[in-house]
């Protein structure tokens, strides 16, 4: 890799570190090319990314940055989950963990806050974006159609009544 090649990728790093809520570090310990693609995959389909980084590349795009302090975490084979949504990374992530003894997570960042394992696993347990959204909108939802029925109520009432009395004269 040449120094232009460096530069670009120091760059990229960088530019994805400003764009993002979460970064949870990894350690790869030999895994398989079926098992990377499998949890690149499943990053997408989470919305969030999964990249292999040279250590000494990140820790420079990392200077400046909110998440300076995972360098720390940076030792070994190391790869880096982001997502702009702060639980679909670490999510996608724990969950993958379970199912290998070849991944491991080290710890992670929101903003400037450094998770250790047992944060990123308390993260990854929350709700998503999604969730919230879906429970919060079912919150608002939900008065507006306890009035609905309030006020059909007596309506339909009173239709009920007329009804009996209709089959009562039928009878």
């Amino acid at each position: 890799m040449d120094r232009a090649q460096k530069s670009e990728q120091v760059a990229q790093l960088k530019q994805t570190f400003s764009e993002t809520s979460v970064v949870v570090v990894t350690r790869n310990l030999g895994m398989t090319v079926a098992q990377s693609t499998a949890l690149r995959n499943r990053m997408r389909d989470a919305g969030a990314t999964f990249k292999v980084t040279k250590n000494t590349l990140t820790l420079i795009a990392l200077e400046g940055t909110q998440y300076a302090g995972i360098g720390e975490m940076l030792t070994g084979p190391t790869g880096l989950a982001t997502s702009p949504d702060p639980v679909a990374a670490a999510k996608v992530a724990v969950d993958f963990a379970k199912t290998t003894d070849r991944f491991e997570i080290v710890g992670g960042a929101m903003g400037d806050t450094v998770l250790d394992l047992a944060g990123v696993r308390a993260l990854a347990e929350l709700p998503s974006l999604d969730q919230l959204r879906a429970t919060i909108v079912g919150l608002i939802q939900a008065p507006a159609t306890k009035i609905a029925r309030t006020i059909n109520e007596p309506g339909a009432q009173l239709a009920r009544v007329f009804g009996a009395y209709a089959a009562k004269e039928d009878a």
